[in-house]
């Protein structure tokens, strides 16, 4: 019966960080000391004030009913106040759709937005299901990418060579998923001077690492003067609030295309998780000092992994100012071998370090640079340092 499977899902790309997630939970279940730094799933447990308002929603009894499609109105009062005081960007309750997770999110822009053949402007690398999401909905993605000498960032005359008369679309995410990097207000102020010149585009900002930003400023494209109108703010709670399986995540956008995203959304899974929901009001209006402790350790993190993958043989890596990634480029390793296996590219690479060092990275092609594998930091000091003690043993082994 396998052969009545759609061409749409035959054609779907399996998420590789899901299966080499999968990969490493098979060798624990075997007994096997595997390491991940596979997923971005932060190892902190949600805030307990954060759990309490879940609690109190279940208590209350009150919250059993189907919510709204769109979200309860306090919570998008809330994201809408949130989106106001912390990113200057003006969207009313109105123009909030509260998703299944911020992946929902995007998925229902793509649906909403794309017809057969249009065109989305990637900025690569790029977080593994844009493009699966894009295909999925009838468009085909364009990648503009940036090297590790930029910082991964695509440049403005870069974006203005990949724009065709059939782009619809331009995604990138800030702080970056998989390379950390964050692009400032001046950056992003000389992307839209390019966006404005083309009327029909309409620009998804991907900010749902804002929390974890270690430059001091987060900038909204949305913000930018001339820019609201066209731009729809992607966020929610999973990784500044360790809420990953609460599965909440928001946009913001112009309000029509808003009300495509509830239609659609009203279609396919109705309304997020009511408690849940109350859970991320809860964590919107309340102290966000957990958050801002998390952002710290991560930092930590980052400084101490940075100083370790400087030593390991054939890593070149740069220094990420947000999320909890390294993207090293790893072509030093291209082509050497331990005898038994050659490491012809970043497949192979991840593969040897999951079968040598018990160590789950993700090779960096699903990512669109296939010169670099990702590493998440999101784990604890322990399991870091000796997750890359053991990289560092098995990459000498290859000559």
């Amino acid at each position: 019966m396998s052969t009545m499977v759609s061409d749409r899902v035959k054609n779907m790309a399996e998420s590789a960080t899901l299966a080499m997630a999968a990969k490493a939970r098979e060798l624990k279940e075997k007994g096997i000391n595997v390491i991940s730094l596979s997923l971005g799933e932060p190892d902190f447990k949600t805030p307990k004030h954060i759990q309490e308002g879940a609690k109190a929603a279940i208590d209350e009894g009150k919250y059993f009913a189907y919510p709204p499609v769109n979200g309860y109105l306090d919570l998008r009062q809330a994201i809408s106040a949130k989106f106001k005081n912390e990113n200057n960007l003006d969207y009313s309750p109105d123009q909030i759709v509260v998703s299944n997770g911020a992946k929902q999110s995007i998925a229902n822009v793509f649906l909403a937005l794309l017809n057969e053949g249009d065109e989305v402007v990637v900025f690569s690398p790029f977080w593994v299901s844009y493009s699966s999401l894009i295909e999925l909905a009838g468009g085909v993605p364009v990648y503009v990418k940036g090297g590790i000498e930029s910082d991964f960032k695509v440049t403005p005359e870069q974006l203005a060579q990949a724009i065709t008369p059939k782009t619809k679309a331009i995604i990138y995410s800030s702080p970056c998923n998989p390379t950390g990097s964050v692009f400032t207000l001046e950056e992003l102020t000389a992307i839209s001077e390019v966006i404005k010149k083309h009327k029909d585009i309409v620009v998804i900002a991907d900010e749902i690492y804002e929390h974890i930003n270690y430059t001091g400023a987060h900038a909204s494209i949305g913000a930018i003067e001339g820019m609201i109108d066209r731009t729809v703010t992607i966020n929610g709670m999973a990784k500044g609030f360790a809420m990953t399986g609460w599965r909440v995540g928001y946009l913001g956008a112009p309000l029509w295309l808003a009300k495509a995203c509830n239609k659609i959304q009203g279609q396919i899974t109705s309304a997020n998780c009511s408690i849940a929901q109350r859970a991320a009001l809860t964590a919107l209006t309340t102290d966000l000092a957990p958050t801002v402790e998390m952002s710290k350790e991560y930092l930590r993190r980052r400084d101490i992994v940075k100083a370790l993958l400087d030593e390991v043989p054939g890593f070149k890596t740069n220094l990420p100012t947000g999320a909890f990634y390294f993207f090293p480029d790893v072509t030093a390793l291209f082509g050497k071998t331990d005898g038994n296996v050659t490491i012809n590219n970043a497949d192979d690479l991840s593969l040897y370090l999951l079968d040598q060092a018990q160590v789950s990275v993700v090779t960096g092609d699903a990512f669109g640079d296939a010169n670099c594998i990702r590493l998440s930091y999101a784990a604890s000091e322990e399991d870091l340092r000796e997750a890359i003690t053991r990289i560092k043993i098995a990459v000498s082994k290859l000559s």
